[in-house]
């Protein structure tokens, strides 16, 4: 296991440096050059030299990837050209309310999808199974742009049971007052394609010998389903979440946007706005080495799930 942990460690170098390199040809070659955005109405030879001093873009490429470079390795990426704050300092504002929203909606999400699907994948072809199939098949047709709307206009304007949008200074009072509408509309959203897939997983291990064996033993069907099927059946919805948590760091990009959430999601959406490059990069890189690190955990819990997974 410990040598399969610093391969894998290992093999994250090549990895991050061939995302650094499509980083940096993305904003710096192909992006073209930021200071005529950043010089406005005012644009003039003087002042566009003096922006590209300040951002480096009077250097050659190689010495400006090596600042980039060097950016990542420390975590140390300048100020946001938006707000002139440290990036780091403007991302550990944002993130705590994005792993309310996210986070919690996650949880709640995984939680009610496995119940779900193991009931409807039990009672296959059941009046339950159908009914869910029905729900979830009309759930995914709706665009999610309409669950906002909707939802803030009646649960929110007429019906005064949520406040449309806003966030307050407390941790329970954000839990209480301002997440359940946007957590509820998200939930609406994300269910329905997650209990099918589950229920996928479900039916298929229904179907192994293995199962056929335990029922044939005199088990329980209790018992065959809550300890031999939902062992296995863990291991695509393990994948389905570990690919899910990187996504934790942008946040609800149009939950925050549409609810004034101060989360990551709302930070990105302005960032693009306003062409804010240094922080839309440590966005990508941030976003990059959480998705190399919780694939590695991944590998992990398949094996802590099913000793007979073989870690190469």
């Amino acid at each position: 296991m410990l040598a399969y942990v610093l391969r894998r460690l290992w093999q994250m170098v090549p990895t991050l440096f061939g995302v650094m390199l499509l980083v940096f040809i993305l904003f710096n070659v192909v992006g073209g050059d930021p200071s005529y955005i950043l010089a406005g109405k005012g644009l003039s030879d003087e002042l566009l030299a003096s922006i590209r001093s300040q951002l480096g873009l009077d250097k050659s490429l190689l010495e400006q990837f090596w600042l980039f470079v060097k950016q990542v390795l420390t975590l140390d990426f300048g100020h946001s050209w938006t707000t002139q704050m440290p990036i780091n300092e403007v991302l550990a504002n944002r993130i705590g309310p994005s792993v309310m929203l996210s986070g919690s909606m996650l949880v709640l999400d995984t939680l009610i999808s496995i119940a779900l699907a193991a009931l409807t994948a039990y009672w296959r072809g059941g009046l339950t199974d159908r009914l869910v199939t029905i729900i979830c098949t009309s759930a995914m047709s709706i665009s999610v742009l309409v669950y906002i709307i909707v939802g803030q206009y009646w649960l929110g304007y007429k019906f005064h049971w949520f406040p449309i949008q806003g966030w307050g200074n407390g941790w329970w009072e954000n839990m209480l007052v301002y997440i359940p509408l946007p957590m509820l509309l998200g939930l609406m959203v994300s269910l329905a394609p997650n209990v099918r897939f589950y229920r996928s997983g479900f039916l298929e291990e229904m179907g192994q010998d293995y199962v056929r064996t335990a029922r044939a033993k005199g088990l329980s069907e209790r018992v065959v389903v809550m300890k031999h099927v939902m062992r296995n059946a863990l291991i695509p919805i393990v994948t389905s979440i570990m690919m899910s948590l990187p996504y934790l760091i942008i946040g609800a990009l149009l939950l925050e946007t549409f609810f004034s959430i101060p989360g990551m999601g709302r930070e990105v959406v302005v960032a693009v706005d306003k062409s804010d490059f240094p922080m839309i990069k440590a966005v990508t890189i941030y976003v990059a080495i959480a998705t190399m690190v919780f694939n590695l955990l991944a590998d992990i819990v398949y094996k802590w799930i099913d000793p007979r997974v073989e870690l190469r």
